[in-house]
């Protein structure tokens, strides 16, 4: 594990490995940090070489690392990164620390109710979705990226390889259990044990589809505070 190696470095040759490293390499690495190691491993990155790395970074974790930043520093990294995607981190680092909306992520598959399961398969097999991502697929009416149109429901995987590929979305969507973006993190771990799922979908007060939240955003949450420092034995350290 490439974190771990890292946190066995002097700092000074830390920043040195980090500085060698291309984009997303570094961006990987960042989100297995615990967030003030972050902060030390990024200083002396310049303005364009971080945000090409936080351009590289899945939105909750960036949001995790943005808000242990100076006000001042944070305000040049949303100046600096792509207009659509600054927009994106404002509305995640509004919602109230230890809440649901700021464990979220907007990154999500959404489909039409009138998409196929070919479709969508198709879609999650695109080599760019992680496999948190691919595991399931949102149905919503337009727009199809948060906030959505009204929501419908999930389809998951193992689902999609059981329909048939004319199938459309609509008829095999099921409608499991949200939750508010004002929900508190301990009960969003109990919500997803209660009702045995990898991902629970994060809808506002007018049922818009705003953001997921998996089983890995939780654990990095509910798991003691210095965890990353204490890699399991038998693990490379």
């Amino acid at each position: 594990d490439v974190a771990i190696l890292i946190r066995s470095l002097p700092l000074e040759q830390r920043r040195l490995v980090a500085e060698a490293m291309d984009d997303e390499r570094l961006a990987d690495v960042l989100e297995e940090l615990p967030e003030d190691e972050q902060l030390r491993l990024i200083e002396g990155l310049d303005m364009e070489r971080l945000t090409n790395v936080f351009e590289e970074m899945e939105f909750d974790d960036l949001a995790d690392l943005l808000v242990q930043m100076p006000g001042e520093q944070r305000s040049r990294v949303l100046e600096a990164m792509d207009d659509d995607d600054a927009e994106t981190m404002r509305q995640l680092l509004s919602h109230a620390e230890g809440t649901a909306g700021a464990l979220m992520s907007p990154d999500v598959i959404v489909m039409s109710p009138d998409a196929t399961v070919a479709d969508a398969l198709a879609r999650i097999r695109e080599p760019d979705i992680l496999v948190s991502i691919a595991a399931q697929v949102f149905v919503a009416h337009a727009p199809h990226y948060p906030p959505t149109g009204t929501y419908l429901g999930v389809v998951h995987f193992q689902r999609l390889l059981r329909e048939s590929p004319n199938l459309t979305l609509g008829q095999c969507v099921d409608m499991e259990p949200t939750i508010s973006p004002t929900m508190v993190e301990r009960d969003v771990a109990v919500r997803l044990a209660s009702y045995n799922l990898l991902a629970v979908a994060v809808c506002d007060d007018n049922n818009h589809l705003l953001g997921a939240i998996t089983v890995d955003d939780v654990l990095d949450r509910t798991l003691p505070a210095n965890w990353r420092r204490n890699p399991t034995p038998g693990v490379m350290s």
